[in-house]
């Protein structure tokens, strides 16, 4: 590839040197993942307000793409339980076009992050907005699923996070309890499959995942009450959706400017979320398998898929981290798993999809409760309560806008408040504080080798040090510094040897605080500055101002030029 594009497929470094036995390898965990997958699929593409086929269909093309041009070796994509409030609210906006086109330009955005080499930028954002909005998601999905999970009869439910809640327990009374009996057995069965596995020696069986054992066994227990004790109350996805089992053709959205226009703010939160969690699932899979991904590379592979999932009517997609440990705990090390799999669920789509219409809502919802508790991430989320308040603020506001209004809120107040937040960090790194009668040579690196003696400050002359980058907030906090310190001097030293960088702002206070010393007689003399920072006064002409004479390289000559001018 060139200089300039990072784009790295790891799929074509792992056939260079492919075998039968990786292949062996690769085939059983992509036919398991393929079968985990299923049913997460389903729930997910339910849950996001489209019809179970799309799920399917996301999880077939998207995870097809990016194994094929990802970063990761080991990447597993499909649909995944964060996007489940975005299309949501994209879909009840702005429909299923508007969904498509939000898709198609977040996969655009997501392959121009990695045209530009952001993918390692992505990585930065501060750990409690992602834990503030992944425990706000789990939140929103977990109350999403209250209705389907207890089969309340409800005409409409309300899309505010508190009128859903007060709706919820309004219509406790119109609970039906054998949907209600499903959607808990399938909760107890997911949790307790590992266990009763082991409990009952079904060794052969511990690799199908809970969530697909809780689908079949709660599938076959309301067909045989439906068929034997005439319950009727249960409602399946056939009653809800019409299953469809072929496979569609691409079809490009008509695009419109202002469509486009007012889909930037959906498309942007799509593109930034599944760049955070595909990245966060690629360096945990590094983490197990001793391998470096190409973030660059899987941003372009993300974006790829999520450019093509949506011309065969698929929803956003991303690397999703269960799916992906999965893969790796099964044996799968190549891209090759991720391409079974997405062919085990093409499989699956073709000949068995008429048969999930017999599945019960509430076992759907089940596995979606228990997909919102693994997302909940709530010891990080108590861990992180006792950080420093800043955080604390960050992580608080992004939980509560996740819920109360929606994750695109969330993210740009999480990111503008945990900027200013750094920001104000940053600023307080700084220390300015004043140097009174003497320097001592064992604390000073900058003294000329050999000069031991304790140098003393001449009369009329003020030395500062200024510990830390220069820019915003500094310069305000030296003058006040300045300002404490006493009489008008005739000499100000200003100490810059452990300023490792200074910024405009910065430049632009040390300007203004020279301009306003000469004002009032006073002679500005720099000591100790660094090769960086003297570059950049250089660049800007500092020099034009305070005298080349008066930049000095230590504070001994600093000292001999400041008592030559408060003695001439």
């Amino acid at each position: 590839m060139t200089k300039t594009l990072d784009f790295k497929p790891k799929f074509l470094s792992a056939i260079k040197h492919y075998d039968k036995k990786t292949f062996l390898a690769d085939l059983m965990a992509g036919i398991i993942v393929g079968i985990v997958a299923l049913p997460l699929a389903i729930a997910f593409g339910i849950a996001s307000g489209v019809s179970p086929e799309k799920g399917i269909i996301t999880a077939i093309v998207a995870g097809l793409m990016i194994s094929l041009f990802g970063g990761s070796k080991v990447q597993i994509g499909g649909p995944t339980g964060a996007f489940i409030v975005i299309v949501y609210g994209i879909i009840q906006q702005y429909g299923m076009q508007g969904l498509t086109i939000a898709t198609l330009m977040a996969g655009v955005f997501l392959v121009l992050l990695g045209i530009l080499r952001l993918g390692t930028i992505i990585k930065y954002i501060p750990y409690p907005i992602v834990v503030g909005f992944t425990s706000g998601i789990a939140v929103t999905i977990f109350t999403t699923q209250i209705k389907d999970l207890l089969g309340m009869q409800m005409d409409t439910v309300p899309t505010d996070f508190v009128e859903k809640w007060i709706a919820y327990f309004s219509h406790l009374g119109n609970i039906d309890c054998w949907s209600a009996l499903m959607g808990v057995a399938s909760v107890v069965i997911i949790a307790a499959w590992p266990n009763l596995a082991r409990m009952f020696r079904l060794s052969p069986l511990r690799s199908l995942p809970g969530s697909l054992v809780a689908i079949i066994v709660i599938t076959v227990c309301a067909l045989l009450l439906k068929q034997y004790a005439g319950i009727t109350s249960i409602e399946t996805i056939g009653d809800r959706f019409s299953i469809n089992s072929q496979l569609p053709g691409a079809v490009v959205p008509a695009l419109s400017w202002e469509t486009v226009k007012g889909l930037v703010g959906p498309a942007v939160t799509i593109a930034v979320l599944g760049a955070i969690e595909s990245l966060l699932s690629a360096t945990v899979a590094d983490g197990v398998i001793g391998d470096h991904h190409n973030s660059n590379t899987e941003l372009i592979g993300q974006g790829i898929a999520n450019i093509a999932s949506p011309l065969f009517g698929g929803i956003p997609a991303t690397g999703a981290i269960a799916r992906t440990m999965t893969n790796i705990n099964n044996g799968g090390r190549t891209p090759v798993a991720g391409i079974i799999h997405a062919a085990v669920l093409m499989l699956i789509f073709l000949f068995l999809m008429p048969l999930a219409q017999y599945i019960p809502m509430a076992c759907l919802a089940g596995v979606l409760v228990v997909v919102s508790y693994g997302m909940s991430g709530w010891r990080s989320f108590l861990a992180m309560l006792r950080n420093p308040k800043s955080d604390i603020t960050v992580l608080l506001l992004t939980f509560f806008l996740t819920i109360i209004f929606d994750l695109t809120v969330a993210i740009e107040f999480g990111l503008i408040c945990a900027c200013l937040l750094f920001m104000r960090r940053m600023a307080e790194i700084t220390d300015v504080h004043a140097v009174l009668n003497e320097i001592d040579p064992i604390e000073d690196a900058d003294l000329e080798r050999g000069n031991l003696e304790h140098l003393t400050i001449p009369e009329k002359v003020e030395v500062y040090e200024i510990n830390g980058p220069y820019f915003f907030g500094a310069g305000n906090r030296f003058e006040d510094i300045m300002a404490r310190y006493g009489s008008r001097p005739k000499v100000r030293i200003i100490r810059m040897r452990k300023v490792p960088f200074i910024d405009s702002t910065g430049l632009h206070n040390l300007e203004n605080m020279c301009l306003m010393s000469q004002k009032e007689g006073i002679t500005v003399v720099l000591s100790g500055v660094n090769e960086k920072v003297e570059g950049v006064l250089k660049r800007n002409h500092f020099e034009r101002i305070v005298g080349e004479e008066n930049i000095c390289s230590h504070i001994d000559l600093a000292l001999a030029r400041a008592k030559e001018i408060a003695e001439g």
